[in-house]
């Protein structure tokens, strides 16, 4: 009865006739009707549990500092000028409860979902966090955009952040916001990968503003003004492997340490939280502290090596795989440099930052695996490090078994597990390489090869033809591949690194790595070969190239059919599972580059088609949403404007 209060104070009269009963009843209901007048945002119910089961920093110090003994600090995120709706996803709000409609027709929606206004019963708070960033340990991190607003309690329990509201203690050198590029960029990835069938968090909504910030794009001197943008994102939790090294002790190389080095106890705590909320089963199955823990860290394991496996099959790379970019629960987290590969290429580096591959397509197993190596030793001494040692040991079998499971599907191979399928694979992942054929498409493509049958038999060479001729079209063309095997060093660069590398070892270890020049070598030779190769003659080389890949993967398909009755329903399977596992649509860098231009001026309808589009990315799309499913995309020597700006927060 929240209005009971001022209803009833010292100055009430009450009439004669009036029982005390009636009034009470009709301030009940007034109360009701206001309360049912409130906003859905206003009714949403927060229990923070975070905050009620890990240390809160008892500090209200204002700016950046070093946050010890704690996991979360309050923070006030700072209002918009003239907050409004960019664009909402609908079925993320859901998860909230939220009508995505009502959402959008609230006056007061675009102030609460930037975190310019305060929802009843939220408590904002920054999360702190350390992490390795590019294999270093960078002490400090945690949230500088992001603002916990609290849990909502609804058929579930959901954590909702808004990530571009402002300054916090773990802001560094920057100023807490984001602009409409970036939180676009986040905004439709989080909710294609969701589509996709990847595990994510969620966002629910954009909210752009009349408020400004700096921001030099290509860092090359020429700064521009753009719009202060707001992301709402959505996740059980977003704590990650970087919230347990917060205790780390100095590191060996870069003297950093944890700001919660020797708080071991509140390392329990932490680990206490995760796994009573967010792996209830094994806290209930393993009474046994060690073994509980162990079994937390499998999970973790188990879910992180699944998780890299499909970003391997939908040809997604993540830019900034750091330890604080890892989540705990095994989902994709923080999107800041990213992409989707359209010609496919194992070297493929989305980051323009990172310099030395690290975080190249190829790489994303071990790097994971890495990662995996550096929560152990954060959460060790709850986590014995023979045993952790051993549960390790198990990552690669599961990486390698959760692959072959995504890529049989996608290759519609559902019947047998042949021992030669994982080299058949390798074959077609090196024959698009060679022939620079579209990820996307080609593998959209395959459903389309048909399956050798007793009845088709005679039409072998036709129909060998016919699908090569089909793979064909989503090759690079020769001025295409030229491009993309010129070196990204110059030729001096190149022979003064070559010359170091064996005149000084030591130096060269420092400035550059083997690696590194043996993929500049490998492009040298590649550009050496096609400057001496026509068109024809590449188009000749590709045909033979897909050639023999389809005979050999149309006789494993007639394998398929072998004991099988009813040859019809199996081929009608095959089709139906690869094109639910295949997509039509990805969130190519140009659809999200012309959705951000559209919107930076002024159009924001275009972010909401294409996020339509990308909620159903393996049907039938309607005709509008073709250029973005079909059209091979030609290889850019130029880094995306968006690749610079690295989140790490």
């Amino acid at each position: 009865m929240a209005y009971l209060g001022p209803r009833l104070g010292p100055s009430r009269v009450f009439l004669s006739g009036v029982s005390a009963l009636r009034l009470l009843s009709s301030a009940g209901m007034d109360d009701m009707g206001l309360a049912m007048s409130r906003s859905s945002l206003e009714r949403l119910e927060f229990d923070n549990v975070a905050l009620k089961k890990l240390p809160l920093d008892p500090s209200e110090e204002q700016g950046v500092r070093q946050v010890k003994g704690a996991c979360f600090s309050r923070v006030t995120p700072q209002p918009l000028t003239k907050p409004r709706f960019v664009a909402v996803s609908h079925q993320a709000l859901a998860l909230l409860g939220l009508d995505g409609e009502e959402v959008v027709n609230d006056p007061l929606g675009p102030e609460y979902l930037s975190g310019s206004k305060v929802m009843l019963g939220s408590e904002p708070a920054a999360h702190c966090y350390c992490g390795h960033q590019f294999g270093q340990f960078a002490g400090q991190l945690g949230d500088g955009a992001a603002c916990y607003l609290g849990e909502v309690k609804v058929p579930g329990r959901w954590e909702i952040q808004v990530k571009g509201a402002g300054l916090t203690p773990y802001s560094r050198q920057a100023d807490g916001r984001k602009v409409l590029r970036s939180s676009i960029r986040e905004f439709l990835c989080s909710e294609a990968m969701f589509f996709l069938g990847v595990p994510t968090t969620r966002a629910g909504s954009v909210v752009t503003s009349d408020s400004r910030v700096i921001r030099d794009v290509y860092y090359n001197g020429h700064a521009r003004h753009e719009r202060c943008s707001v992301v709402l994102r959505i996740a059980p939790t977003f704590i990650r492997f970087g919230s347990f090294e917060i205790f780390k002790p100095a590191d060996e190389f870069t003297g950093r340490q944890g700001p919660s080095y020797g708080r071991d106890e509140i390392r329990g705590q932490m680990m206490d939280y995760v796994i009573e909320m967010f792996y209830p089963e094994i806290q209930q199955n393993y009474p046994d502290r060690v073994e509980r823990n162990v079994a937390f860290f499998r999970e973790v394991v188990l879910r992180t090596a699944r998780l890299v496996a499909q970003w391997q099959c939908v040809g997604f790379c993540h830019g900034v795989l750091n330890t604080d970019n890892m989540s705990i629960l095994g989902l994709t987290l923080d999107y800041g440099p990213y992409g989707f590969m359209d010609r496919f290429d194992p070297d493929f580096i989305c980051n323009a930052s990172d310099n030395s591959g690290r975080y190249s397509y190829q790489a994303q197993p071990a790097i994971c695996r890495w990662n995996l190596v550096k929560l152990a030793e954060a959460l060790a001494p709850e986590l014995p490090p023979d045993r952790a040692e051993a549960v390790l040991e198990e990552y690669l079998d599961l990486y390698n078994r959760f692959y072959l499971e995504n890529m049989r599907k996608k290759l519609g191979l559902l019947k047998k597990e042949d021992p030669e399928d994982e080299i058949m694979i390798t074959k077609l992942l090196q024959t698009m390489h060679n022939t620079g054929a579209d990820f996307t498409n080609t593998f959209r493509s395959l459903s389309l090869i048909s399956c050798p049958t007793e009845e088709n038999s005679e039409g072998e060479e036709d129909s060998v033809k016919k699908a090569t001729d089909l793979l064909i079209e989503q090759c690079a063309s020769l001025e295409e591949l030229k491009a993309a095997n010129k070196p990204t060093m110059e030729p001096r660069e190149l022979a003064m690194l070559l010359s170091m590398a064996q005149s000084n070892p030591t130096l060269f270890q420092m400035i550059s790595d083997r690696a590194t020049i043996a993929r500049q070598l490998e492009r040298l030779s590649k550009l050496k070969d096609l400057m001496e190769t026509t068109q024809e003659e590449l188009k000749t080389k590709q045909a033979e190239d897909w050639t023999s890949w389809i005979t050999q993967y149309r006789k494993r398909l007639a394998r398929e059919l072998e004991g099988q009755s009813d040859v019809q329903a199996v081929q009608e399977e095959r089709v139906r599972v690869m094109d639910s596992t295949n997509p039509r649509v990805i969130l190519r860098n140009y659809i999200a580059q012309n959705a951000i231009e559209a919107a930076e001026n002024g159009d924001f309808s275009e972010v909401q088609r294409v996020l339509k589009v990308l909620e159903k990315p393996f049907s039938s799309q309607p005709e509008a949403a073709t250029s973005m499913a079909r059209n091979p995309v030609p290889y850019d020597s130029k880094p995306p404007a968006w690749a610079h700006e690295i989140c790490v927060t």
